[in-house]
């Protein structure tokens, strides 16, 4: 029986591997026939057909047919290197562009030839020279320029064409990065003394005469290779049989650029000289970093449009000066108008009267002394006069302004280098001076060390000193509508001047009147503006938030607190959760969960908790408890807070505004009081804070208050502390990535684990150079692998908010702190001292406090 049995399963195991070896049968000659049936239908195709160009279309009647561009490609990287060089630079040439690859190549979205004959082997010598014997036949009369490309090669469509319509294409032109092999090849490429060669990589191009002069001999050149290196033999035949050779000038390093890097070209900072000023950029081996530089150079065309925009503002500005038309005119004469649209269209193109405004240094003239704004000097560090910290490391945002100005600047100087024969090339920055002004933009005055070399006549090379002042204007306001559940960062850009939230058109009065009325109202200092201005929020996706708190007594402090999250969380909110860690002495516990529980038994819809923990005080081993407890969800926004803090609506529209998975983390900059007693140096209150707490004292100082009416925030009352971080808004999912794993818990006390917690999404995100090293390396591909793409950077966005108040109380300093975290408390401690104008008042003017430091300096 079991004989049988195994007769049985291996019949019916030969059934069914019949049935599924037929399937595969079927399914790969399926797959066959649709290959042939596209090899087929490329075939039919003619010549011009593949690159869509109509056979009237000549040189002489068409602006698009300035060069043909071929790019030589393999059938393994149809959809990757060429497929990439077609979505990037290769739809937007000034002609068109066609793929060269062996016979049995195949690509329906790609203007591909096939190359009859050719196969994919290298070096791809006959191929290279069938490509251009291709051109000649086809396209001859059809380009003036024919120009030969790899596919890791990216060019800059824009400046190419620039470039060739400066150049004479009717001589016979062979331009490219001139080469003679490298030192272990020199003298073993059979080369005369005179000859050279275009190196293939960055691209070679030819005029129309030398491809018509050197293609009729192409089968006579491959008869007769003398090397393995096809662009070697391409610039021997071009020699031979064109009678020129490779363009012998040294700018074509920079303007046919070839980096040394290998596979690792182009994975770290593109702003640097030679990715502005070339036209083609050599090697790009991953299809990730072609996109990644298409992206980048779109960016550097935006801002070129937006200064040329910005220059035909100013000729307007200035004709409507000179035809005496008054700036409130929007005509040029009645029933013409100086735009098509206006103000509330969204073609419409703006104001002239602030946008062609010329650039001036004092543009801003202030009415009195608290209008003047100071300057900052910039040398080794910065310094500023009104700053906490007068004296300060450059921040990296100035330190990459001031490099983008001096490299637009140097481009503008030597933009006719070749010209004149000199160059000038860029030392170091000096010294300077800047200040921003809300309304105008920035302004600098920087004293640069130059180098002046001239090559053309009397050489020399000279040190020379140029002070620039400069001012980067701001343009006009663009608000961006948020709808639905889209991201701030994929919002789309309104060009409609109508506020949000507002139907009312605006008014005939310019932009220069509304910018005018803001400086004579004094709104322009920050603060200021911050305390006036209330402009209504959009609309947002109530995200879950959970405040987390840690606490250790402070009993009365913790009732305001309670008071202020009722009055704003739970009755308007609606969507805001309470969780508080609790380090209490067993005297304060029943009072603290007390009201924890009757306030969760008033509002049973709110998630309010607490943890009981135990041991030495640690803000961070208390946050860190927190966010991995069980009350709170992946998906749930955690703001961890401070007791002294009070906060309104407002502060729960911008957390969840500024809150974005897996993409943004939130650092508000809060407003913290001054000491109001400054005379006291806190004594007041470091003494009222030992008397005895009773509860009818509590509740009524309490109930006093209204948490939800704004806090009025002026530069006498208060400082934005910048260098405070630990407010901060982030979801669950993101603060417990692998990279930050919560806070650090080997920390006791207060302070410092902010920093650490700020100073691990900063290492996190400097992995993403890592990243881009990995995709260089090939260790990832973005494009096969895109859920190891999931995982985003963290930024960190930073922004004052007004509506985020530090209440002051007196600072204590525990000398047995850690050093670091004790300097970071007594810097805390003098911040709140008073503000530059209480503080002047308070010591500059006193008597006893000068020759109290007079008899100090003098016993030193």
């Amino acid at each position: 029986m079991s004989q049988r049995k195994k007769i049985l399963y291996g019949l019916f195991g030969i059934i069914i591997g019949l049935c599924v070896g037929a399937l595969f049968r079927n399914y790969r000659t399926l797959e066959i026939v649709s290959m042939c049936n596209s090899i087929n239908s490329m075939k039919q195709k003619s010549a011009l057909e593949i690159i869509g160009l109509h056979p009237s279309e000549t040189p002489s009647n068409s602006q698009r047919n300035l060069v043909f561009v071929g790019v030589m490609t393999a059938k393994d990287f149809l959809q990757s290197r060429a497929e990439a060089v077609y979505d990037t630079w290769g739809k937007s040439i000034p002609g068109r562009i066609a793929f060269f690859s062996s016979e049995e190549s195949v690509a329906e979205n790609l203007p591909l030839v096939a190359l009859k004959g050719v196969d994919d082997r290298y070096p791809p010598q006959k191929k290279s020279f069938m490509m251009l014997h291709y051109m000649y036949e086809h396209y001859i009369d059809k380009f003036e320029w024919f120009a030969r490309a790899d596919d890791d090669v990216f060019i800059r469509t824009d400046k190419l064409e620039k470039f060739l319509r400066s150049v004479d294409s009717s001589k016979p032109q062979f331009i490219g990065q001139a080469g003679r092999g490298n030192s272990e090849e020199f003298g073993l490429l059979s080369l005369e003394f005179d000859e050279n060669f275009c190196m293939g990589g960055p691209g070679v191009i030819m005029s129309r005469e030398t491809l018509r002069r050197v293609a009729p001999h192409i089968p006579t050149c491959l008869k007769n290779l003398y090397s393995t290196h096809e662009d070697v033999e391409v610039g021997r035949c071009v020699q031979k049989f064109a009678g020129i050779p490779c363009t012998w000038n040294y700018e074509m390093q920079s303007i046919l650029h070839h980096n040394s890097s290998g596979s690792r070209a182009f994975s770290g900072n593109l702003k640097n000289k030679e990715v502005h000023s070339a036209i083609t950029l050599h090697p790009v081996k991953k299809p990730a970093f072609m996109y990644r530089l298409h992206a980048y150079t779109l960016g550097l065309k935006a801002q070129e449009l937006r200064q040329q925009s910005l220059m035909l503002h100013r000729d307007i500005a200035q004709m409507t000066a000179l035809l005496q038309i008054p700036r409130i005119n929007k005509n040029l004469a009645p029933g013409v108008p100086i735009f098509p649209s206006d103000e509330t269209s969204a073609d419409y193109l703006g104001d002239h009267n602030i946008l062609g405004s010329t650039p001036d240094l004092n543009r801003h003239r202030p009415s009195h002394l608290d209008e003047i704004i100071e300057w900052d000097f910039i040398a080794k560090s910065l310094y500023s006069g009104m700053h906490p910290n007068p004296k300060r490391k450059i921040e990296s945002s100035l330190k990459e302004g001031l490099n983008d100005v001096v490299r637009e600047i140097m481009e503008h100087i030597n933009n006719f280098s070749r010209q004149r024969g000199r160059v000038i090339e860029f030392r170091e920055l000096l010294y300077g001076y800047m200040r921003v002004n809300s309304l105008y933009g920035q302004d600098l005055i920087l004293d640069l060390l130059l180098v002046y070399k001239k090559y053309r006549g009397k050489k020399m090379t000279v040190p020379v000193r140029r002070h620039l002042y400069i001012q980067r204007s701001f343009t006009d306001i663009r608000v961006r509508e948020i709808i639905g559940e889209v991201v701030p960062a994929q919002a789309v850009t309104l060009d409609r001047r109508i506020p949000v939230g507002s139907t009312r058109p605006f008014d005939n009065s310019t932009g220069l009147d509304r910018m005018r009325s803001f400086l004579n109202s004094g709104w322009e200092r920050l603060s200021d503006t911050f305390a006036i201005s209330n402009p209504p929020m959009i609309e947002m996706p109530k995200s879950r938030i959970v405040f987390i708190i840690p606490l250790a007594g402070r009993p009365e402090t913790f009732m305001r607190f309670l008071r202020n999250f009722e009055q704003v969380a739970l009755k308007q909110d609606l969507r805001t959760d309470l969780l508080v860690s609790l380090y209490v002495d067993p005297s304060d516990s029943p009072l603290l969960t007390n009201l924890l529980d009757q306030l969760r038994t008033r509002y049973p819809q709110n998630r309010i908790n607490y943890l009981h923990l135990h041991g030495n005080f640690s803000r961070g081993v208390a946050l860190d408890r927190a966010i991995k407890s069980p009350f709170c969800k992946q998906d749930d926004i955690l703001f961890f807070i401070d007791v002294d803090m009070i906060f309104t609506q407002r502060t729960l529209d911008r957390i969840r505004a500024n809150v974005i998975r897996n993409r943004q983390v939130y650092l508000p900059i809060v407003f913290s009081e001054y000491d109001p007693h400054p005379e006291s140096l806190g004594q007041m209150y470091l003494e009222s804070g030992q008397k005895p707490i009773t509860t009818e004292h509590l509740h009524r100082s309490i109930n006093e208050q209204n948490f939800s009416s704004p806090y009025t925030v002026t530069n006498t009352n208060g400082y934005f502390r910048q260098f405070g971080y630990g407010l901060a808004g982030i979801y669950k999912s993101d603060i417990l990535r692998p990279e930050l794993g919560g806070f650090n818990t080997d920390i006791t006390g207060w302070g410092l684990e902010d920093v650490k917690f700020l100073e691990s999404i900063i290492a996190a995100n400097l992995k993403g150079s890592q990243r881009l090293l990995d995709v260089a390396d090939g260790r990832v591909d973005p494009f096969k692998d895109p859920h190891k793409q999931q995982q985003q950077e963290l930024s960190v966005f930073r922004a004052p908010d007004p509506s985020l108040v530090h209440i002051f109380h007196p600072i204590n300093c525990d000398r047995n702190l850690e050093e670091a975290q004790y300097k970071m408390c007594l810097g805390t401690k003098a911040n709140t001292l008073g503000s530059f104008r209480t503080l002047e008042g308070r010591f500059v003017h006193d008597r006893e406090l000068l020759l109290f430091g007079r008899r100090a300096r003098g016993s030193r």
